[in-house]
């Protein structure tokens, strides 16, 4: 189908450039608190207090804020268009983050993460509709690379970063005392590595709101929808379920953040997940039923539209769970080994290099992932990128590594192939979701497994302790078991459609 005349040339890539910019600040903001994370909790706990268990709660939340905003924000998306929902979704994650920067203890920064993480889950998952809608579908594979591409380019300015933290600091510093701000609130922005500072430049991006507001246009794929009267089915009261669903997910991590016994946390935990699961899914089935009854074009499609979205979910759950055991796990496990040399022969810079390494093979691995799934179809390329991530983390995270160029050339090849996925995704979960149901389904099919994901971030200070004398084989191990999680993808993807050469539903 080509784009439709009222499309223009300008309008398309000015949506482009707007969601780009949105996906590469989400990476920004993603990898963020993890490099302020050490100095920030260090101020605001009390002595005594855990670092390690924070860091997991607050990743925690922030992964199932981002679970939570993708079907809060593609209900919108689906409701009121694309744009003005990006927009809301844009100013959610842009300002709550810059409020990162007043927080006074470690609860404020929790909850904050919470929230700007409702609109970066959203933010994907509206401006992946809006893209597709409103470009011709033979730019779509190329497109779904570039989307992937944006937000590991995020994560290598984060890199970059991390390289020149203390100078930046300091740079920064000078500028504001030439500014005029008094030595007491500058040498406040600036304590503790300036990570007040750094969460407060996460505002930023608010400026994005303008461009969108003022040059974006509309996808008329949806206003076509909204002209025929189908996305009248979405209700406010159907939000309820995403509430009910957001508090359910937030209370796994409750369970698992307190001292409880472990039979208890398990049964919690899977009885909380079918409640996240219901609630979540609630508002599309609300939908779907409406317009079962309306007798709508959209009739009799509530059950294959629902299982498309629990079988995307899980193909997406893969990629997830895979990504924060392995590439998120990189940096760490390069810092580890380096450790074990003498200290005359401990490189500096270690972390950072390796994550500036994954990460530029994570943009290469997205845009080719998404060429390939173009040229050769949506299912085979899933399949093979499973085979080689499986085989790439056994073969990273061997305990005999040795840190030289061969070990940041593998670390390139580790998020090269396992990060790819983030470049299939875009292609292929709008073509399984018709217009006015686009973005929620595909906001759920993309974050829904974060809220698993989160379980496992709040286990991670449990492994550190099980590691103990042999932590770095601990690792090793661990992530070698993790990738058991690629065969899950390797069966499920033959249980989803091939949508290679069609164009989007209707």
């Amino acid at each position: 189908m080509n784009v439709p005349a009222r499309t223009t040339s300008f309008g398309k890539w000015m949506a482009l450039t707007a969601a780009l910019l949105g996906w590469l600040f989400d990476g920004l903001e993603m990898g963020l608190f993890p490099l302020v994370a050490n100095p920030a909790l260090k101020e605001l706990l009390p002595p005594g207090e855990s670092i390690p268990k924070w860091f997991g709660i607050i990743t925690a939340f922030f992964l199932v804020g981002a679970a939570t905003g993708g079907v809060l924000f593609g209900w919108l998306g689906d409701r009121i268009g694309r744009v003005r929902a990006m927009m809301l979704s844009v100013l959610t994650y842009a300002l709550v983050s810059g409020l990162c920067g007043f927080a006074t203890n470690a609860w404020q920064i929790g909850i904050l993460r919470f929230i700007a993480a409702l609109g970066m889950g959203g933010e994907w998952s509206l401006g992946v509709a809006l893209i597709n809608e409103i470009w011709p579908d033979r730019s779509r594979a190329f497109l779904a690379g570039l989307i992937g591409a944006a937000a590991n380019v995020g994560y290598l300015l984060i890199a970059v970063v991390g390289m020149g933290l203390s100078s930046f600091v300091q740079e920064t510093g000078q500028f504001l005392r030439a500014v005029g701000l008094s030595e007491e609130t500058t040498a406040t922005l600036l304590s503790n590595q300036g990570w007040r500072l750094l969460m407060m430049f996460g505002a930023l991006p608010a400026l994005l709101t303008f461009l969108i507001r003022l040059y974006v246009p509309e996808s008329t794929r949806w206003e076509d929808e909204r002209e025929k009267g189908s996305t009248s089915h979405w209700k406010t009261q159907d939000l309820i379920g995403v509430l009910i669903g957001g508090a359910a997910a937030c209370g796994i991590i409750v369970l698992w953040a307190i001292d409880l016994n472990h039979f208890v946390q398990i049964a919690g935990s899977f009885v909380l997940f079918l409640i996240t699961l219901a609630g979540f899914v609630y508002p599309v089935y609300q939908f779907l039923a409406r317009s079962e009854t309306a007798q709508t074009p959209e009739a009799h499609r509530l059950q294959p539209t629902l299982t498309r979205m629990l079988l995307a979910a899980t193909l997406s759950f893969v990629a997830l769970l895979g990504t924060w055991g392995t590439v998120q796990a990189a940096p760490s496990w390069a810092d580890m080994i380096n450790k074990l040399l003498p200290p005359d022969q401990q490189r500096t810079l270690v972390r950072e290099n390796t994550l500036a390494m994954a990460s530029l093979g994570a943009i290469v691995g997205t845009i080719f992932a998404a060429l390939i799934g173009g040229w050769m179809g949506r299912r085979i390329t899933y399949f093979f990128l499973c085979i080689a991530s499986f085989f790439m983390v056994h073969f990273f995270f061997q305990p005999d590594r040795t840190l030289d160029g061969w070990f940041m050339f593998h670390a390139f090849m580790l998020g090269a192939i396992t990060a790819s996925f983030y470049g299939w995704l875009p292609l292929y979960l709008p073509e399984l979701f018709r217009t006015n149901v686009r973005a929620t389904g595909q906001g759920f099919a993309f974050n829904f497994g974060r809220v698993l994901a989160a379980i496992g971030v709040l286990q991670l200070g449990n492994l550190r302790s099980w590691y103990s004398s042999v932590e770095v084989e601990g690792v090793a191990l661990a992530c070698a078991a993790l990738s058991w999680v690629y065969v899950v993808g390797v069966i499920v993807i033959w249980l989803v459609p091939e949508t290679k050469g069609q164009p989007l539903p209707e």
